[in-house]
């Protein structure tokens, strides 16, 4: 497993900033940022959602400059996204955010793929970064360690991909 034994999560704030903003921009602020949060495995998608904001405002994104939406599920994670961009033009980028555990039948695989596939689409359809944060864990327990457990939040590592590709786009506009 990649994040055994790993925090993936720790970041050094000033650090980041003088990587997202070379040009002495302090923060995000400017930043417009979406997320799309799935209800089904709400006390995991609520943990990375915090994680997620919380870096966020480290970063400088004021909350009035983050956009948070919900869908019922992951497999609806990709139109949730999609539509978040076609209502708000000035969105920079979109976190998706979702859990899906592995039970007994494929259903499992089916909905992993056409999420992962689905929101692969948005990013390059509407040319925005979506960062993917879709725990796809075979047992609740790895949920739990990996939406600030001991391998951290993901949500605090996606929210964090996406202000690097917004930052990149901007930087080659």
């Amino acid at each position: 497993m990649a994040t055994a034994e790993k925090n993936l999560s720790d970041y050094n704030k000033e650090e980041i900033l003088r990587q997202l903003y070379p040009d002495g921009q302090e923060n995000g602020a400017d930043f417009k940022i979406g997320i799309v949060v799935s209800e089904w495995n709400g006390d995991i998608t609520s943990n990375l959602l915090k994680g997620a904001m919380q870096l966020l405002n480290d970063c400088g994104v004021t909350e009035d400059n983050v956009v948070v939406k919900y869908v019922p599920g992951a497999f609806e994670l990709p139109l949730g996204c999609q539509l978040l961009l076609e209502s708000d033009e000035d969105i920079d980028g979109v976190i998706a955010i979702g859990c899906v555990i592995q039970g007994d039948t494929k259903h499992f695989d089916y909905v992993c793929q056409a999420a992962t596939q689905g929101i692969m689409h948005v990013n390059l359809e509407y040319n925005t970064p979506v960062s993917f944060c879709l725990l796809t864990d075979t047992t609740k327990q790895q949920s739990i360690d990996r939406s600030g457990g001991k391998h951290g939040n993901k949500g605090i590592e996606c929210a964090l991909a996406c202000l690097k590709m917004v930052a990149l786009q901007n930087s080659l506009d």
